[in-house]
C-alpha cells in the first residue's frame, strides 16, 4: 500500500473503524471490541460463536478479550489520574462551573 493510502487509512481507522475498510474478521473484532468497552454486560454466547464462524479460535477469542480488557482497565487509571496526555490527543474535558 502507497505510503499516502496507508496514511488516510490509519486515519479513518482512528476516526471511527467503520471507515477503514476492514476484512470482515477484522470488522467483526472491532465490533466485539466496541461492545465489550461501550456494553460489557450486553456480551452474551452469540458475539463470540460469530467470531468463532469468522475463524477466530477459543485462544484467539481469549486473547482478544484479554486486550481489549487491559485497555479499557488501563484507560480508566489514566483518565482517573489525568496522566499527561500525547501532544495530538485531546485535552480532558473540564467539567462545568457548578460541577467542580
Amino acid at each position: 500500500m502507497p505510503e499516502a493510502e496507508r496514511e488516510d487509512w490509519l486515519e479513518r481507522l482512528g476516526r471511527d473503524w467503520r471507515l477503514a475498510d476492514l476484512s470482515k474478521p477484522e470488522a467483526a473484532l472491532c465490533a466485539y471490541a466496541h461492545k465489550l468497552t461501550r456494553m460489557p454486560s450486553a456480551m452474551s454466547e452469540p458475539d463470540v460463536q460469530g467470531l468463532r464462524e469468522l475463524g477466530f479460535d477459543d485462544l484467539a477469542i481469549h486473547d482478544a478479550i484479554q486486550v481489549i480488557s487491559y485497555f479499557n482497565y488501563i484507560n480508566r487509571i489514566a483518565d482517573a489520574v489525568h496522566v499527561d496526555l500525547e501532544p495530538d490527543m485531546e485535552p480532558y474535558p473540564r467539567p462545568p462551573p457548578d460541577k467542580a
